[in-house]
């Protein structure tokens, strides 16, 4: 009589609970938390939150003289308890990637080629373009069945907040966005 493929896996499985349960003499392992992980040993440690979408997951950086070495979720984080989604594990290769933009790149209008700038050169253009669209787009009053109100609204500019701003931040952008009279202010987990 044969042993059948079922029956064979039967066996093994079997065998290798009684193996492992003969090695651990009948008691689980247990973590060693007080011997620092080798892998990590001499590196940064910082808490940060992942920047991809409105959870809020938990990670934490390792850096080594400020270069991005490792990242994983933080276990001790109520939200994700360590876990981490393909976009969050991706994150790693985010920070350390050569193709990453990390100057501005201009490209005029009907023009062809990008253009390298200084970050003070794109700070004040993109202060100028802000005021001349509040002031071509800013309505100060609006009729309304005959009535007249005070609006102060600016049609023709939109700010969106992301996941990755604190509450303090998203304070911050809703207070300017208003000051602006912008009323389209969105945030990005939400489109």
């Amino acid at each position: 009589m044969g042993i059948s493929r079922r029956t064979f896996l039967k066996g093994s499985a079997l065998a290798a609970g009684a193996a492992g349960a003969v090695a651990l003499n009948g008691k689980p392992a247990e973590a060693d938390f007080k011997k620092p992980a080798l892998r990590i040993k001499g590196l940064k440690t910082t808490t940060t939150v992942c920047p991809y979408c409105a959870v809020g997951c938990g990670m934490i950086v390792h850096t080594k003289n400020g270069k991005v070495v490792n990242i994983e979720g933080d276990p001790e984080h109520p939200i994700n308890n360590g876990s981490l989604c393909s976009k969050g594990s991706s994150l790693f290769q985010v920070a350390n990637n050569d193709l990453r933009l990390k100057k501005v790149q201009y490209r005029a209008p009907n023009s062809g080629k990008w253009e390298e700038k200084s970050w003070d050169w794109a700070m004040e253009r993109i202060a100028k373009l802000m005021k001349e669209s509040r002031d071509n787009n800013f309505i100060k009053e609006e009729e309304i069945d005959g009535k007249t109100y005070t609006v102060n609204r600016n049609e023709g500019m939109a700010m969106i907040g992301a996941a990755a701003l604190d509450n303090e931040e998203c304070y911050l952008l809703g207070k300017f966005a208003r000051a602006m009279g912008v009323g389209y202010l969105e945030h990005q987990a939400r489109i």
